[in-house]
């Protein structure tokens, strides 16, 4: 675990506090369908922030603030949407 990392492995185990919980979460389809979302989210970054590689994109961004009113108009609204993206979410 991570006691190591906190300098706590000679904590008692009933003294220590945990982080997280455990769980599971329904079967949600190949994992390929997860990273290419990922892969699409940063090239999407990337090019918002003006950035050609990764390297320049941990060194260099160049981030615009955006107001919660542009956030919403940024959002696809006066549309009935018929399909949802797989990446979408309003919240």
């Amino acid at each position: 675990g991570s006691s190591d990392r906190y300098f706590q492995e000679d904590t008692k185990k009933d003294k220590l506090v945990p982080e997280g919980i455990e769980g599971r979460v329904p079967y949600k389809g190949p994992l390929i369908n997860v990273i290419t979302q990922l892969v699409g989210g940063i090239r999407s970054s990337m090019g918002y922030t003006g950035c050609a590689t990764l390297e320049q994109m941990r060194t260099e961004p160049k981030f615009v603030r955006v107001t919660n009113a542009g956030m919403r108009e940024s959002h696809v609204h006066d549309v009935q949407i018929t399909k949802e993206a797989p990446n979408y979410r309003r919240d």
